[in-house]
């Protein structure tokens, strides 16, 4: 499956705020953000200052889609396929695309503080260091659903990262969705998210609009 190789403190630069990618670095004084706030390109300075109200309805809609897709970690083309699904179930369909996003298998390791980023969280999923309800799973774009049990592996126990993990993950808040028992590295997912336990620096409307007028 295609995945971006870029640098990601490239795409903060472009959504011009924290994405939060890459960790701990992110709340270091070296965060690319910290450094240079302007867009990236040869033009970003001078298109950076033009004024937010000059914005088309179109790139705005744009800038909402991009931003989310970047945040989680996803290619255009699978992002797509998660709408269409939103766009079939009952409900609010930019809700539903959220709670999807945020019920994926990585996310909710990430969200866990097993992980410290979603890209680290598809590593050690894809390396099968996980397990979901008792069987061991290579997929990080596993949907859960309430009440689904995520555990690390017996067999990576061991490992120096997951010794370490305990005192690394209890600091982390856990969202009120999950439920997590550091001692024993895992988790449960109690319930979908409500709308206000998801990040709110994402506009779920402008998505919608956005594909709605392709």
């Amino acid at each position: 499956m295609a995945k971006y190789l870029g640098p990601a403190c490239k795409l903060c630069r472009r959504e011009g705020e924290k994405l939060f990618l890459k960790g701990e670095r992110c709340f270091s004084p070296k965060c690319a953000i910290e450094k240079r706030e302007s867009v990236p390109g040869q033009h970003g300075r001078s298109g950076q200052n033009r004024s937010s109200d000059r914005e088309s309805d179109f790139a705005r809609q744009l800038r909402a889609k991009q931003k989310a897709r970047r945040i989680y970690g996803m290619m255009e083309r699978q992002f797509r396929r998660y709408y269409s699904v939103a766009l079939k179930r009952r409900g609010l369909t930019g809700l539903n695309l959220l709670q999807t996003l945020e019920l994926r298998l990585d996310n909710v390791i990430f969200r866990m503080g097993y992980a410290v980023n979603r890209e680290t969280a598809r590593v050690l999923v894809t390396h099968g260091h996980f397990m979901v309800n008792g069987r061991r799973t290579d997929v990080p774009s596993v949907i859960l659903k309430a009440g689904d049990v995520v555990s690390v592996r017996e067999g990576s126990r061991p490992k120096t990262y997951f010794k370490e993990l305990p005192e690394l993950a209890e600091p982390r808040i856990v969202p009120v969705w999950l439920e997590r028992t550091v001692k024993d590295l895992s988790g449960r997912v109690i319930r979908l998210p409500e709308r206000a336990e998801i990040d709110g620096n994402l506009n779920e409307q402008l998505i919608v609009e956005y594909y709605s007028r392709r």
